[in-house]
């Protein structure tokens, strides 16, 4: 039994995005108390930002004429690949940038792409897999507010993650996490303090189905 771990968030200290998969991790940790957690923090260890490009020009060169850096990027590419394949979980916590996907998030998904076992298209080497989603963001998307829209990250990563690579999925969604931080938000404290509960529960019912799902197959 084992649990891979994802973090994308550019902090350690103060994340709410690792805040919210702790929630998730210590459910699944209670349930399977000496299983084993793989982790990967690419918002502090990030993906070369040339990978993807060496390990797509790797794939149209000859074993024998790829170059070092081509022949890393598709040797790192199999690692990804394999963190993913051997974990009989997986947790992805990854916050929302800039209205959009994070860059390390993106350039991880880019690069595992490459790999032959998760290209789009490919036998379903990851259907099936229970798995969570743990996305924050500063702002409230949610239908019916202002920035209604503006979310272009989450619905990305389902397609990857649902579609793509076929994973039963849940997703976890805390809003409003700048509220307490940026002024200008300070009128939505009780409503960022609701969602920030309602957050938390989810995360922790999550981790317990994440568990579950995993122990009844």
């Amino acid at each position: 039994m084992s649990l891979f771990r994802l973090d994308a968030s550019i902090r350690t200290e103060g994340s709410t995005s690792r805040a919210l998969g702790d929630v998730v991790e210590a459910e699944w940790t209670a349930a399977h108390p000496d299983a084993a957690i793989i982790r990967r923090h690419i918002g502090v260890d990030p993906i070369p930002a040339t990978a993807w490009a060496d390990a797509v020009a790797a794939s149209m060169t000859p074993e024998a004429d790829r170059t070092l850096q081509q022949v890393a990027a598709v040797e790192l590419a199999a690692t990804l690949a394999d963190e993913l394949i051997g974990a009989d979980t997986l947790l992805f916590a990854v916050p929302l940038y800039n209205f959009g996907v994070s860059q390390h998030f993106k350039a991880y998904v880019d690069l595992l792409i490459t790999d032959p076992r998760l290209a789009p298209g490919a036998p379903d080497a990851l259907a099936g897999k229970p798995a969570v989603l743990v996305t924050v963001q500063g702002g409230n998307y949610a239908a019916g507010t202002p920035r209604e829209g503006w979310d272009h990250a989450t619905a990305w990563m389902r397609r990857i993650l649902e579609d793509v690579w076929k994973l039963d999925l849940e997703v976890v969604t805390r809003a409003f996490t700048l509220v307490g931080v940026n002024p200008a938000l300070d009128q939505f404290t009780d409503i960022a303090d609701e969602l920030r509960d309602l957050a938390e529960r989810n995360a922790a019912d999550s981790g317990r189905k994440l568990a579950a799902r995993r122990a009844a197959a």
